[in-house]
């Protein structure tokens, strides 16, 4: 009889060693669709390692792949930690972008130090306006919001392409669909000169580790995780559900939304309808490979952008097809599930012959 039993506390082993597992396992199973398309498997990776190390400038444009990828990690943790099921970041990514533009193009004007935190505070301020609906209908009407963030996801964005062709159309734009630059000093600064790297990094890694300290020392942290363990339970204890559920949603847009200005004042200077290629779904991949860590949301992203910028050289070295690197995320992804599922059951054999008690059938 095989019975699959809870363990009573996963060791701290499994839980830090099963998401780097999964990634190098991931990496390992790349190999296979590498052979099939002809490549050198030790090339293959060679050449992604060089993609990645093989200069500062590669090793930035990694860092600056990454940039995205951390607040789109840390808004699926916040909220997932609460068992709030956000797939909305892509379009609050999107929304914390036009609102980047909007007031960063030169309607209100002024020095760098007024400018980008005004840019960064309304990028924020509409990424969490884009989650406060969903998360109103989840905890007034039990909406599902796995339908509703996703579902806005695409409403965002045909809002997006109509203020293109709108109010935000650059005038100067020879009549693409784009809005106008952000101005010089609305624009986050270069790390590094002559470099792409920027300050998003940075505001990146800063709320990396202010959402850490939030969630192991702070009260609301104390409370959102007893919400996600057992909302009924919360409840008893006197903690306010609806309230934690709406805390974590708006704090989980707003880092979505730091994505979208990271990436326009940050690197682009201006919006267009394909700014992130799926920035908001991969921070999904990334919360999960985390482990649902702040802190490891940093090296997951790290990580993926790694793959990403990786796949990139070799497609070109080599004529291997650049979505390998989808293909090494997802398989990730899959890594990851199967071990959070090893890390939490524990799957034992009892031989057929053997007599089983009234408790290890209720157990079963």
């Amino acid at each position: 009889m095989i019975r699959i039993e809870p363990r009573e506390a996963p060791s701290r082993r499994l839980t830090v060693g099963i998401p780097i597992a999964s990634a190098m396992l991931a990496l390992l199973l790349a190999a296979i669709p590498l052979s099939w398309a002809g490549a050198n498997i030790g090339e293959a990776y060679q050449e992604m390692a060089k993609g990645i190390f093989g200069s500062v400038f590669a090793f930035t444009e990694m860092l600056t792949r990454a940039t995205p990828l951390i607040f789109t990690g840390l808004a699926a943790t916040l909220a997932f930690r609460a068992k709030l099921w956000n797939i909305g970041a892509e379009g609050q990514l999107y929304l914390g972008a036009m609102a980047a533009v909007a007031v960063g193009t030169g309607w209100i004007t002024g020095p760098p130090l007024l400018l980008i935190p005004m840019i960064l505070i309304a990028g924020a301020m509409a990424g969490a306006l884009g989650m406060a609906g969903p998360a109103y209908l989840k905890t007034r009407f039990g909406a599902d919001e796995v339908v509703t963030t996703l579902l806005l996801n695409f409403i965002i964005l045909i809002f997006i392409q109509m203020m293109l062709e709108g109010p935000l159309k650059d005038p100067m734009g020879m009549g693409w669909p784009q809005s106008s630059p952000v101005v010089d000093n609305a624009i986050l600064p270069q790390i590094l000169p002559r470099m792409r790297l920027h300050y998003g990094l940075v505001i990146a890694l800063t709320a990396a580790v202010i959402a850490h300290i939030m969630l192991s020392k702070s009260v609301w942290g104390l409370k959102l995780r007893a919400v996600g363990e057992n909302a009924a339970a919360a409840l008893h204890a006197g903690i306010g559900v609806k309230r934690t559920l709406m805390s974590a949603a708006l704090i989980s847009g707003a880092l979505a939304g730091l994505a979208g200005v990271s990436e326009v004042a940050g690197l682009r200077g201006y919006l267009t309808t394909d700014l992130s290629p799926g920035y908001g779904y991969t921070g999904i991949v990334v919360a999960m490979l985390a482990g649902l860590s702040p802190l490891g949301v940093v090296l997951a992203a790290l990580f993926i952008a790694s793959v990403f910028v990786g796949a990139d050289t070799m497609s070109r070295a080599m004529g291997v097809s650049s979505y390998l690197a989808d293909l090494v995320v997802s398989m990730a992804l899959i890594c990851v599930l199967i071990g959070g599922f090893i890390a939490r059951f524990t799957i034992k054999i009892t031989p057929a012959n053997k007599k089983v008690s009234t408790t290890d059938t209720g157990a079963a």
